[in-house]
């Protein structure tokens, strides 16, 4: 059966795992002189981002599909990946004004296509989606190892059910 909040965590994750693939993908597809590597890394994270969320929407209506404590393993892993490429791409980008001409032919980044400031406005609004699917990610890898943790021992303590009570005794 469905899990109504992971379901709809993967729903956030995809809208803006999809807007950061189309964002890098149309970056990559305008350069003329090449790509920088933190550029390639962020195509990287969202195409894994991606297979996550694929495998999430599975588990979500099959249990079989997510496997233990293995799926919310990998949501800690998609987390980390986003994270690092939010960090990359805000600190390649160095938080300028896209309409600064200095700023967009030095910056290695923004520099390599026809329309500089179009990349650079596509880079920056990609950058603040990979931080939006990391709070996304995050919680779903908390909520994941919430509700496996029963199983698994990572659940939280406290009194015993089903047991007998002093006045059984």
């Amino acid at each position: 059966m469905a899990n109504i909040s992971q379901l709809a965590l993967r729903s956030v994750q995809f809208v803006f795992t999809i807007l950061t693939l189309s964002l890098v993908g149309n970056v990559i597809d305008e350069a003329f002189a090449g790509n920088s590597s933190k550029i390639n890394y962020a195509m990287f994270v969202s195409v894994i981002d991606m297979a996550v969320i694929i495998w999430g929407f599975l588990a979500c209506f099959k249990e079989g599909f997510a496997l233990g404590i293995i799926l919310p393993i990998v949501d800690i892993i998609a987390t980390v990946l986003t994270v690092i490429c939010g960090i990359v791409l805000a600190a390649g980008l160095r938080v300028h004004s896209c309409g600064n001409q200095s700023y967009l032919r030095h910056n290695a980044l923004t520099n390599g296509s026809n329309n500089p400031g179009k990349r650079c406005h596509e880079l920056q609004a990609s950058t603040a989606f990979y931080w939006f699917a990391f709070a996304a990610f995050a919680a779903s890898a908390a909520l994941g190892l919430m509700n496996r943790g029963g199983s698994t021992g990572l659940g939280r303590g406290g009194i015993r059910k089903g047991g007998p009570t002093m006045t059984q005794v």
